[in-house]
């Protein structure tokens, strides 16, 4: 008889097809029952594990074996005549119906009754025991550190386009916990990296350095929203709080306000002032606000294009929105760099969007650092250090503030005082790419190659495309002298306008003539408005002071963001002993007495 009529005499597809969906069932079946009985975590791999190896055990055994009435016995014992095995798979037919069946209904309750519920039941299962260990752990516990990170909640809508309301909710719930100076709040890109992966909360909390750490899901409905949400102590994955909120969107914000408060209480936070509270609105206008913010952060032109519209139709509802006047503001100024619109319009539209943000809402510390950054980039220094200096006061651990202090820090030349800031900002917020670059910068203006390609390399790891990376780290590379490797870093440079200045430069600098006229003709070609500051640089690195000086007044004109970095840059050094420097500093108001004369006083919380 042939093999493949054997098998199916023998019954073996029968048997393999059988033991696939019992297993099946069984493994599902475990993974839904282990958390509720406080099972170890190792339980469902050590199932799936004996499933996978049973398998070919079970083909085996129905190969060499044959179920008949006087028992099992080995198949070449039994004469065919009397062979039954048409019997038995009939029998076994009846088993894989009945199998199938049941993994039918088991699925079928999963998605439509455990899954509904997962995340409330989990809740459900452990609050009793969870409560009276928290309690008598925090007894015996050493004091820690009041440090927290809040996790992306789980959007488990149907509707997969709801993600932008779980993201915005955790979000919201971020930035209220970072306003309590008492709390150590991991801030929302380190926190939001780990989104999608399943890593262990102890894992997550030992790469971002925190003691506790903030989970939960969000089911939204039409107007009704449940939000569960559980605070995990990091040393021991124990639930020190969880609670479960079904609420309509009306009260969205008493939720917000509710779980901030609860957690300042799980913590023994010991507060100056009151908890801090969400500022309400209309719900449906802050639902669009959390999908206006949700697109500005997917980098991308159309994004933005949507972001705008989305803010816009936000203010006209409702126009003291000072939430959304600083994210209108702060999309047009990330705008300005990324698409090229004109410096005079998206300086103007930008300071009228975070002055009416101010009005509204003074004490709102966002507003600052936006309103800090357009006159950075503006070249006004002295205004830059006001609205900075205030929005630290307000918010004195907040990143985004954090990172514009310690630019601003390196444009006044204080270069210690910029590495010491861009330090302590990338402690607050370990995973983002940015805070990295930014303390690259500023080891590299400090005089401190390696250090500098240390965080730049870094940046890169975490974003191999990152804008500006390669060039600087081909700059720090060139500072030390290594000229061959400074070339391959600074070909890598992902943005043509700024790898074409730096090729301008590098090449110079190996004595490679002809490449680096190329390089500087083809970025004076493409990037004339663009990059003035680029092309100013390098002609003064190649020795063509008039030039320099010429590209200079075109930054000046262009309003080139970068022009407020001219003063610390190392390499201008060609142009420092000429007579002209000192009044070109002048103007831009960057001379050293008049960097000397602005007051910026800035004191990080321990």
């Amino acid at each position: 008889m042939p093999f493949f009529e054997e098998l199916k005499r023998r019954n073996v597809f029968r048997v393999g097809i059988a033991y696939a969906v019992l297993a099946w069932v069984v493994i599902e079946v475990t993974g839904t029952v282990a958390p509720a009985l406080n099972l170890p975590g190792w339980t469902l791999a050590l199932v799936t594990w004996f499933g996978i190896i049973g398998f070919p055990f079970a083909l085996v055994f129905a190969w060499a074996f044959e179920l008949t009435p006087e028992g099992i016995k080995r198949e070449h014992e039994v004469d065919r005549s009397q062979s039954v095995t048409h019997i038995t798979g009939r029998k076994l037919d009846f088993a894989i119906i009945g199998l199938l069946v049941v993994a039918l209904g088991y699925f079928a309750y999963d998605k439509f009754v455990l899954d509904p519920a997962r995340d409330a039941a989990r809740v459900v299962a452990t609050t009793e025991a969870v409560n009276s260990e928290a309690i008598e752990q925090t007894v015996q516990a050493p004091e820690t550190d009041n440090s927290i990170a809040v996790l992306p909640f789980v959007n488990m809508s149907d509707d997969a386009s709801n993600e932008y309301f779980s993201d915005g909710i955790s979000e919201e719930l971020l930035n209220l916990l970072a306003r309590i100076p008492q709390l150590r709040v991991i801030a929302r890109t380190s926190s939001f990296s780990y989104k999608g992966k399943n890593i262990p909360i102890a894992e997550i909390a030992r790469d971002l350095n925190v003691d506790h750490v903030l989970e939960g899901s969000v089911r939204k409905s039409g107007n009704q929203v449940r939000i569960t949400v559980q605070l995990v102590r990091a040393n021991d994955s124990s639930h020190l709080w969880s609670e479960s909120y079904d609420r309509t969107l009306d009260n969205i914000f008493a939720i917000q306000d509710e779980i901030a408060a609860a957690v300042v209480a799980q913590l023994k936070v010991t507060l100056l002032g009151a908890v801090p509270t969400v500022r309400e609105t209309d719900p449906a206008v802050y639902a669009l606000f959390l999908q206006a913010r949700f697109m500005a952060y997917q980098g991308t032109p159309e994004a933005w294009e949507q972001s705008l519209a989305l803010y816009e139709q936000v203010l006209e509802i409702d126009p003291d929105y000072a939430a959304a006047w600083v994210g209108l503001a702060a999309l047009i100024t990330n705008q300005r760099i990324t698409v090229n619109l004109s410096p005079e319009e998206s300086v103007a539209a930008a300071r009228e969007a975070a002055n009416r943000a101010l009005e509204i809402d003074p004490a709102y510390a966002l507003v600052h650092a936006v309103l800090g950054r357009i006159a950075l980039d503006d070249g006004d220094l002295r205004a830059a250090a006001r609205h900075i200096e205030r929005a630290l006061v307000l918010e004195p651990t907040n990143p985004l503030i954090l990172w514009g202090a310690g630019i601003l820090a390196r444009s006044l030349g204080r270069m210690d005082e910029s590495m010491a800031i861009q330090k302590y900002a990338v402690a607050r917020d370990p995973v983002n790419l940015r805070g990295h670059f930014l303390l690259g910068l500023a080891y590299y203006h400090a005089g401190q190659p390696d250090e500098a390609i240390d965080s730049l390399r870094t940046a890169l790891r975490l974003s191999p495309g990152y804008v500006l990376a390669q060039l600087m780290i081909g700059i720090a590379l060139h500072e030390k002298g290594e000229y061959d490797a400074a070339l391959a870093a600074v070909q890598a440079e992902s943005h043509e306008g700024y790898r074409l200045a730096g090729l301008a430069i590098v090449h110079h600098a190996l004595g490679q003539m002809a490449e680096s006229d190329a390089a500087l003709a083809e970025l004076i070609d493409k990037y004339d408005q663009q990059n003035p500051a680029g092309i100013a640089t390098a002609l003064a690195f190649r020795g063509e002071a008039d030039r320099a000086f010429d590209w200079l007044e075109k930054a000046v004109q262009y309003k080139d963001p970068l022009l407020s970095l001219t003063a610390a840059t190392i390499l201008f050094a060609n142009l420092h002993d000429d007579p002209r420097w000192l009044p070109f500093l002048e103007s831009i108001g960057s001379s050293p007495a008049q960097l000397a004369a602005i007051e910026f006083n800035v004191t990080l919380p321990e």
